[in-house]
């Protein structure tokens, strides 16, 4: 059946008839936006630096019709060669895609070529829009905090590009909680768009966002998504304690690697891989479902090299944990003490001590006093 016959059925008195992609996706509103994304979204960091230009266009277009939508980038990366070339790969199908972007890195040498002030603002956003080829952008993120530039000044330039057309949404990331209430309390003030995302650092290894990032989002409608969810590969099974890294990989070139590798890191992935395996799940899809499983994560945007790699994390979406799996996966990553809080509420008031719920219900399922 041709393209058109095929529309031409599903026309209703109303619209169109819901037809079912094929591919599974599942799409959540990001935050308390309207904006809908895929739940799997693609990391386009490697973009121009790990992948080429048509290995780059080959993960865009095989995310595409996988049914993934979102695609995470920034100006800085590659100095504009990630949103160059991702403007390139969404030629004839731009509208398929919801293109997060970010600013603030410093792009040139010029005093306001870095932050977040209204100039500033204003020349990024028009280069990133020449760099992707495109009208506007969906999601404007402030990358980094500009403490030297009043919130206002940064929100009133970000609802200036909104109003122009030139961006739908924005968004931050890196706030502090602090920061990320601020500029939640200015915008609403002044009537202002607001941030309706926050992407953070945030995986199983590194939980601490949980204490007091999570749950202002919860409660604004603010919704999360994180960067290094995988935890630098960490949480691939990619990398063995004592056991060299592989050739070729990005670990293998990458002068951070060493701050990952450390026993502590490395005890929490050998239990996290057995509890994965015993319940036939790969440890990347276990770790992706378990952000996905977070109260206002949207997406988690993992990077991938191939289209295999893509179908590989799709899979996440399969996994469907019980709530013993989850206590379970509380006791394994929960190792640390909570420093927020003073000594002695932890004896005496424990329940004000952030994991004590989940960690008295883990042990109390294992047998623990």
């Amino acid at each position: 059946m041709s393209q058109n016959r095929e529309a031409q059925e599903r026309v209703t008195a109303i619209g169109l008839a819901r037809q079912d992609s094929g591919h599974g996706m599942h799409y959540r509103h990001v935050g308390a936006s309207g904006l809908r994304v895929s739940a799997i979204g693609v990391g386009c960091y490697p973009f121009g630096g790990f992948l080429d230009q048509h290995a780059s266009r080959a993960v865009v277009h095989a995310a595409l019709d996988l049914g993934i939508n979102y695609f995470d980038t920034a100006n800085s990366y590659g100095i504009g060669k990630s949103e160059e070339i991702l403007g390139a790969a969404l030629a004839g199908r731009r509208a398929d895609a919801v293109i997060a972007t970010k600013f603030a890195n410093r792009m040139a040498d010029g005093p306001n070529d870095v932050g977040a002030s209204r100039i500033a603002i204003v020349r990024a956003c028009e280069a990133s829009l020449r760099r992707l080829g495109t009208e506007y952008i969906d999601l404007y993120q402030l990358h980094w905090p500009d403490r030297r530039t009043p919130i206002e000044e940064t929100l009133r330039a970000l609802d200036d590009l909104v109003r122009a057309g030139k961006v739908r949404y924005i968004g931050a990331s890196n706030l502090s909680e602090w920061e990320l209430c601020e500029a939640h309390h200015v915008a609403r003030e002044h009537g202002l768009s607001r941030f309706v995302s926050a992407q953070d650092f945030y995986n199983l290894l590194y939980r601490d966002i949980e204490k007091r990032m999570e749950p202002f989002c919860v409660k604004y409608g603010v919704g999360m998504t994180s960067y290094f969810p995988l935890a630098g590969g960490m949480l691939t099974n990619t990398y063995r304690r004592g056991v060299p890294l592989p050739a070729g990989t990005r670990a293998a070139s990458s002068p951070s690697t060493a701050t990952w590798h450390t026993d502590r890191n490395w005890n929490v992935q050998e239990q996290l891989l057995a509890f994965a395996q015993e319940r036939g799940w790969t440890l990347a899809q276990m770790s992706l479902a378990w952000l996905l499983s977070r109260p206002a994560m949207f997406t988690v945007i993992a990077g991938a090299d191939s289209g295999a790699q893509l179908r590989e994390n799709v899979r996440a979406l399969d996994i469907r944990f019980t709530p013993e799996d989850l206590l379970e996966i509380d006791r394994i990553t929960l190792v640390d003490e909570d420093r927020t809080v003073a000594p002695v509420y932890r004896r005496l008031r424990p329940e004000k001590v952030h994991e004590f719920e989940a960690r008295q219900l883990a042990r109390t399922q294992h047998g623990e006093p």
